[in-house]
């Protein structure tokens, strides 16, 4: 048997991937000669790793191609992702650092499992493989566990720990059984030779109860209903900065892992999954819709949020074919951008000891902060998809791309449903801007780096909400027609 890889050459395209793996390794034995005092060089070499990373993505180091008999891709809409999931996982990193060091949470593995998450999402976006698509998986998954239940003294965080890691095993094993009924009835792991076969031999019952099963696993990833019920509890349980990481980065991460298995490797089922997914879409922008309404914590709101907002990607991903893709995957990097600003807002607005996870926490926050009002603001009218705001860009593709799969039904629920959403952005909004604070408030964070990052961040959301063709040019080039 021929070795797949003869020379160092042949690993030139996962170079971004090795760097991120080593640099993990590197931070493990780095971190044993580091001094608690000194925890940030080992925190800043972390986001060295990832920027070099994101760099030799972004001008192309190692070219693409495939890698390990195939097993590897390295194309346009992997490189596309992996930039969103290098940005989003920096960003997180540098929320992370003055929360969890401000309130002694902060351990040397916090930097390794991030990375080595990271790594499992590279990974998991370049999948050829089935075998490839459950190690970025299981990669991603287990470092996730382990991140929510940093704060060990927390009942709250080991709580939503267990329920991520017991509700996460049953997910992995529907996508797994999946995956094996689909290995049956092509009689291959790798994906282009299970498009070949699905196309060309007719529809087994084997291989539309494996794509069913994997569009569940993949559902439960994402966080659509009705497997949404870990969101909430490791939302609100976890730590801000680890539910910021958790909530955007590997959304961008399940769009590529979706892409591979149902458009790339169920393609011949395309009719199954289609429907599969327009059935989630609607339940996923009626309950998380529907549930926001009601919230009163800020971090469950964004939760039951998260879950209307897998339903409008859905929608694009329902509308098929190279348009459906594009706009879905417009819409996963902005809501990945969306979703870190959101967190982080909570970060900025705790203090010490304090966290301003409730709509209360911020009434009259115009009047003692108007700047932090403002950044807010912007965070806000994206997520309910106002214009000119990036949001609303988004919405619009997806709903566009329904259209354009002669699903004009989906269509109209995912505007009625836009407009209901909207209701409760509108609330904290309100809340800074005309309602009067309950007693004296908590000092938000005085971190300057931090609330400069935090401004980015907002305001970068106004910026592409403005000059936002750029990004469908690229992700429609990730997908030709």
């Amino acid at each position: 048997m021929n070795m797949p890889v003869r020379t160092i050459a042949d690993l030139m395209p996962l170079l971004p991937e090795l760097v991120v793996i080593i640099g993990a390794f590197a931070l493990l034995m780095l971190d044993l000669f580091i001094e608690e005092r000194n925890r940030i060089v080992s925190h800043v070499f972390a986001i060295v790793v990832v920027a070099v990373a994101t760099a030799l993505i972004a001008f192309d180091v190692g070219g693409q191609g495939t890698v390990l008999s195939g097993m590897f891709v390295r194309d346009t809409a992997a490189d596309g992702l992996k930039l969103g999931i290098g940005v989003v996982g920096i960003l997180s990193m540098i929320y992370t650092w003055p929360y969890l060091r401000s309130r002694g949470l902060y351990k040397g593995e916090v930097a390794v499992l991030m990375l080595f998450a990271i790594a499992g999402m590279m990974l998991l976006v370049s999948a050829g493989s089935l075998v490839m698509v459950y190690l970025g998986l299981e990669m991603l998954a287990l470092c996730s566990y382990a991140l929510v239940a940093v704060d060990r003294d927390s009942p709250l965080a080991s709580e939503a720990a267990i329920k991520y890691f017991v509700l996460g095993a049953l997910a992995s094993g529907l996508l797994l059984y999946g995956l094996s009924l689909i290995y049956g009835a092509t009689g291959s792991l790798m994906l282009d030779q299970i498009a070949i076969a699905a196309q060309v031999g007719p529809s087994s019952l084997m291989m539309i109860t494996g794509v069913v099963f994997v569009v569940a696993g993949i559902a439960f990833k994402f966080g659509a209903a009705p497997f949404h019920m870990w969101l909430p509890d490791v939302y609100q349980g976890a730590p801000t900065p680890i539910t910021l990481f958790i909530g955007s980065a590997p959304k961008l991460a399940a769009f590529g892992m979706t892409y591979r298995l149902l458009e790339v490797g169920a393609a011949g089922q395309e009719d199954h999954w289609r429907l599969l997914l327009a059935g989630l879409a609607v339940l996923s922008l009626a309950i998380g819709n529907l549930s926001a309404l009601v919230q009163t914590n800020l971090k469950r709101l964004l939760a039951y949020s998260t879950v209307s907002h897998v339903g409008f990607l859905f929608l694009g991903m329902a509308g098929g074919g190279a348009q459906g893709f594009a706009a879905a995957m417009f819409y996963a990097i902005s809501y990945a951008l969306m979703s870190a600003a959101a967190f982080a807002a909570i970060i900025v607005m705790s203090g010490r000891g304090f966290d301003a996870d409730k709509i209360d926490d911020y009434k009259g926050l115009n009047a003692r902060s108007p700047w932090l009002a403002g950044m807010v603001l912007c965070v806000m009218a994206s997520l309910a998809g106002l214009p000119p705001f990036l949001g609303f860009w988004a919405k619009l593709a997806v709903l566009k791309a329904a259209l354009q799969g002669d699903m004009l039904w989906l269509a109209i629920v995912g505007i009625v449903f836009a407009v209901i959403g909207a209701f409760y952005y509108l609330r904290v909004i309100k809340a800074m801007y005309f309602d009067e604070p309950d007693g004296k408030m908590p000092a938000p964070s005085d971190d300057r780096p931090l609330r400069v990052v935090f401004g980015v961040n907002a305001l970068a959301l106004l910026a592409l909400g403005l000059a936002w063709n750029p990004i469908m040019d690229w992700c429609m080039r990730a997908f030709p027609s």
